[in-house]
């Protein structure tokens, strides 16, 4: 525990209710986190409170915290505009620094008479024309194939002119996807008149291209040249039926950027999706990593990543709702001298891109942790179907498996990160509870697992982010009884089955909630909950089998149920108890030669 916490705390208390910045500092006097604050004193002050409770990155920062610095500021605004430049400049450990060590991709026009369209990661190739850098190469080699398809550009590997006529055309040819440039039938510049009308849709996306190329079949209309006037309404028709067909287009024609992100356990990706003039033209992923806190890492992110702009889109689609909506707008209003508006879209086109979006930072993140992006969008739907404070990084689940009252057990199954954690499972014995009660039992089994926690059981560490317990609101009334009695605080709820033993619903105190129209989530659950049921009915077996072989020993005179359940530790199975000598078992159940003899011949003769 950091030392310096009460005059931490004590310094924090006396701090004005103003906006500002504050600067926390290690023991060497370096600046290792830079905040901005609406009023000062209530956020510094909350490092130093609940420390038990910080996630881990915030935890490992208030431990490094020697002392820190402030300054006060006129308005909120001047606090983030002081806080961006100060980050820029001291670079703190545990901000959020942006690296640019990503490769760039090009759309490369290669020179002579025939040019190409490629794509490229260099530019190292003085006759070429780029267009770009872009981030994405993923959009970069879209935009290249989708270009030489509509425009009917050759892909081969021949040479022009050398190869003019020295073989038949290709495939792409006779299937209409080449103009057969290959038959030297094309002059250099009606060639270019086709690479440069890709080049113009490549820039400026669908709608201008059919602008121009109406323009243009008109032109060969009213020169009676209606052949040309039909290859250009062929071309207008297979850019149209492309837009319909792609998401990477869009109704608004206005330049706007869409920007989601996904949450593992503190690890955070953000992905950037970028239309300009009614096209997707470029996708950026960026990984985080920890956070100190996911909404205010989003807020911290687009002030960093946008600083270091020069141009800025005049919206901002935000796949969540950040509480410093309307101190960014300004920022960046003031910065970029134009009006810039944060959405939040929720229905319709926009929410399909910032679906997208979502979807892009889910996979990057899951390449980054190995995890499925469907595990990690499973899990950050569970929280907001739950209304969960954050993205449940460990889920514990219980179940009790009785076999009349002679065997009473439970299962204590963990899963991190969307997976289960088998290092975690624990089992117990009902020890206390009289007759058949299932809420009494679980009740038990949740006391003594917490209080393991409490009493330093490392095994029983960390506490977890959410508890689902087979079994209804009646459970869950229950056991929230024992966590408000012990002081814990973790979200609670149940796992409800059907008569067919299969997974409906999750319980709250008060009633249901249907999950069965999310199929991440629905899958999610009924694994957890199929996997308890197992592990405890397991248990539950292996616990009554022991029991009826402890029974069968006692029948040995001399052996009593103390006696046969320490043989039973020493040899776990049966096999075992067989292929022990009469010596081993006289010191084992600590039994005279005569006992040990009776017992020897009833294990290998009647057990």
């Amino acid at each position: 525990m950091n030392e310096r916490i009460p005059y931490l705390r004590e310094k924090a208390n006396k701090l004005p209710l103003s906006p500002g910045v504050y600067q926390m500092k290690d023991s060497g006097g370096k600046i290792i986190y830079i905040g901005k604050a609406k009023a000062l004193k209530n956020r510094v002050s909350s490092y130093f409170r609940a420390i038990e409770s910080h996630n881990a990155k915030t935890y490992r920062l208030v431990q490094n915290i020697n002392d820190f610095d402030f300054i006060v500021t006129a308005t909120e605004l001047d606090a983030l505009v002081l806080e961006a430049s100060l980050i820029k400049l001291h670079s703190p450990k545990y901000n959020i620094l942006l690296k640019d060590d990503k490769g760039y991709n090009y759309i490369k026009i290669s020179g002579g008479d025939y040019p190409r369209i490629t794509y490229a990661l260099q530019t190292d190739d003085k006759s070429a024309e780029y267009i770009g850098p872009y981030t994405g190469g993923y959009t970069v080699k879209q935009a290249v194939e989708e270009a030489n398809k509509l425009f009917k550009l050759p892909t081969c590997n021949r040479k022009f002119p050398r190869d003019f006529g020295k073989e038949r055309p290709c495939l792409n040819y006779h299937i209409g996807r080449c103009m057969g440039v290959c038959m030297g039938k094309l002059t250099p510049d009606e060639y270019r008149k086709h690479v440069d009308e890709a080049i113009n849709y490549i820039k400026h996306g669908s709608k201008q291209s059919i602008e121009r190329l109406t323009a243009e079949m008109e032109e060969y209309a009213e020169k009676l040249e209606f052949e040309k006037a039909a290859e250009v309404r062929d071309r207008i028709a297979a850019i149209q039926k492309a837009e319909l067909s792609q998401h990477i287009y869009s109704s608004k024609k206005t330049d706007y950027d869409v920007i989601a992100s996904a949450l593992n356990g503190e690890l955070l990706s953000v992905a950037v999706v970028k239309y300009r003039g009614g096209r997707l033209v470029d996708k950026e992923n960026i990984f985080i990593g920890e956070t100190l806190d996911k909404e205010q890492a989003v807020e911290d992110f687009l002030v960093e990543y946008y600083s270091e702009k020069t141009e800025m889109p005049k919206e901002l689609y935000l796949a969540g709702e950040i509480e410093g909506k309307e101190l960014l707008e300004s920022y960046f209003t003031d910065r970029f001298k134009h009006r810039v508006t944060i959405v939040y879209p929720k229905r319709g086109e926009g929410l399909t891109q910032v679906t997208l979006a979502a979807g892009n930072a889910s996979e990057y993140l899951a390449l980054r942790v190995g995890r499925t992006a469907k595990e990690i969008a499973a899990l950050e739907d569970l929280k907001n179907i739950l209304g969960l404070p954050r993205t449940p990084s460990v889920i514990e689940s219980y179940d009790i498996s009785n076999m009349g009252e002679t065997t009473r057990v439970a299962g204590m199954i963990v899963y991190r990160n969307g997976r289960p954690y088998k290092q975690g499972y624990k089992k117990f014995n009902i020890k206390y509870v009289e007759g058949i009660d299932d809420y009494a039992c679980m009740q038990e089994v949740i006391e003594r697992r917490f209080q393991h926690y409490l009493d330093g059981d490392e095994s029983f560490s960390p506490l977890p982010d959410l508890i689902l317990l087979d079994g209804g609101k009646g459970h869950v009334s229950a056991v929230k009884e024992v966590l408000d009695r012990m002081g814990i605080e973790v979200s609670l709820f149940g796992l409800v089955k059907d008569d067919k033993h299969r997974t409906r619903a999750i319980a709250t105190e008060g009633g249901e909630i249907q999950v069965n129209g999310n199929k991440k989530v629905f899958s999610l659950i009924t694994q957890i909950q199929d996997e308890v049921h197992r592990f405890s009915i397991n248990f539950q077996r292996q616990s009554h089998g022991k029991k009826q072989q402890t029974l069968e020993l006692t029948r040995v005179k001399g052996i009593g149920e103390a006696k046969a359940i320490k043989l039973l530790k020493e040899y776990k199975t049966k096999k075992a108890l067989k292929a022990a000598t009469q010596e081993q078992l006289a010191k084992t159940a600590g039994v005279n030669e005569e006992t040990a003899k009776e017992l020897y011949l009833f294990i290998q003769e009647i057990l």
